[in-house]
């Protein structure tokens, strides 16, 4: 897509959240904190394929380990209607730094305090890197990607215990297949990435 037809979507995504933060919590348990942009957005490129984004949830770590989905995050997503949209959700905890190997310096956009962070929006637009975090010393990052494993793989053993014990009990196994996927590929991702380090 084109880039203005990304930063639109970045900025739809925004209002969506500061919409959702109004729906009442008896629904819609999961809330999202913060809303952060990530990827080829934040690149001068002309053409972009997705916008990623990292939603942040007031949980934690464990419970949002990487590229898993929080429990009612689907239910979020879907009143959001952003399972439609060209937009790649990244869950992230509040307990813990939003950034790690792919989500390279990202943008806040949006805060439920604050609201839309205008300002970022407009340096997004105009290429500019002012607003993005601090690049990471390799150390950091290390130290990052090694505190993320972790979770990661509690996540994965959890996962995979669920699993076992739902294997072959009556009822859809899916969101239980599911879970154990995301974990998996949250854990190996991770491990690529240390690996590469």
């Amino acid at each position: 897509m084109k880039r203005s037809r990304a930063l639109h979507h970045l900025r739809t995504t925004a209002e969506t959240c500061a919409d959702m933060a109004t729906r009442p919590q008896s629904i819609f348990p999961l809330r999202v904190d913060q809303l952060w942009a990530a990827g080829e957005i934040l690149t001068p490129a002309d053409e972009i394929d997705t916008v990623t984004v990292a939603l942040v949830v007031d949980l934690p770590a464990d419970d949002v380990a990487w590229l898993t989905e929080p429990h009612g995050s689907q239910h979020w997503a879907n009143a959001a209607r952003l399972q439609t949209a060209p937009v790649t959700i990244r869950w992230r905890s509040a307990a813990a730094p939003i950034w790690n190997h792919a989500l390279d310096r990202p943008v806040l956009i949006w805060t439920v305090t604050d609201g839309i962070h205008e300002e970022a929006l407009a340096a997004i637009a105009d290429d500019s890197d002012s607003v993005r975090l601090p690049l990471p010393s390799p150390d950091l990052l290390a130290e990052r990607l090694a505190d993320e494993l972790a979770v990661s793989l509690r996540a994965l053993q959890r996962c995979t215990d669920t699993y076992t014990e739902r294997r072959w009990r009556p009822g859809k196994l899916e969101p239980t297949a599911d879970a154990l996927w995301h974990a998996s590929e949250g854990y190996l991702d991770l491990l690529n990435a240390v690996d590469r380090g």
